[in-house]
């Protein structure tokens, strides 16, 4: 089944790492909907083609392969460009969590591996479209880090560092990409997606019950806060991380 056709094209046109599936195809399906063009990335080669049909192939394209890779990072700004000819919006979503246990217990080579894609490749896709398109007609740029980033997170912690990273290079990339390129960031709450399935399968009920508002998250609430950080409604906000996590965070001082 495919998307609706949007109204009214938008002119614009965005590059969304890591969106065949979960936050970043919920982040593509809103830019989609509002009449964007976008370019989808990601591992699967079947699954970003059924992703695209579902969005809309007269507006998506794709091209697959990992997002660490420099070469892959310069195919998909080259495909993204050979077929809409600009890239307005760059949404860093890839990303990586292989690793649960104790920090003292990591592997080095497997925080390497987390830091280079959750992090390193998301430099790497802001390089390639500044050098592209934004730094002679602006944009912006969308990171999508976690609370893991916000404060310890226990048993995931290369992954918490990871995003950490991830929130300090918005501010980095912010402040010397402005004025043409604002660079904002999202920190989600667990939102439901076979990424995060480890967090709440079996025990949806109970993980729910931790959060204010009273449910997990879902990739439509992720897609809504990108859609918005790059619309002119945002147009005074850079270097920012929007914390989207269902009030979790109230709980931090109870107890």
């Amino acid at each position: 089944m495919t998307a609706q056709q949007p109204a009214e094209p938008s002119g614009k046109v965005a590059l969304v790492t890591g969106a065949s599936r979960g936050i970043g195809y919920g982040i593509a399906q809103a830019l989609v909907a509002r009449g964007d063009r976008v370019c989808i990335t990601g591992r699967g080669e079947e699954a970003l083609k059924e992703a695209v049909e579902r969005l809309g192939a007269d507006r998506v394209v794709h091209i697959a392969g990992k997002a660490h890779d420099e070469a892959h990072q310069a195919a998909a700004v080259e495909r993204a460009m050979e077929s809409f000819g600009r890239i307005d919006y760059l949404i860093n979503n890839a990303g990586t969590n292989p690793v649960f246990g104790p920090m003292a217990d990591l592997d080095l080579n497997v925080a390497r591996k987390v830091f280079e894609t959750n992090v390193v490749s998301a430099l790497g896709f802001a390089q390639q479209t500044w050098k592209a398109w934004q730094k002679d007609h602006g944009g912006a740029i969308v990171n999508i880090a976690s609370i893991a980033g916000l404060s310890a997170s226990p048993f995931v912690g290369a992954y918490g560092m990871s995003k950490a990273a991830m929130i300090n290079l918005t501010q980095q990339l912010a402040h010397e990409f402005a004025p043409i390129v604002r660079v904002n960031g999202i920190a989600p709450g667990v939102v439901k997606t076979k990424f995060a399935q480890a967090l709440y399968e079996g025990r949806e009920a109970e993980a729910s019950a931790a959060y204010p508002l009273g449910r997990l998250g879902v990739p439509s609430d992720i897609g809504g806060a990108a859609a918005f950080l790059t619309s002119d409604q945002s147009n005074w906000i850079t270097g920012q991380t929007l914390v989207i996590d269902g009030g979790i965070f109230l709980n931090a001082g109870v107890g």
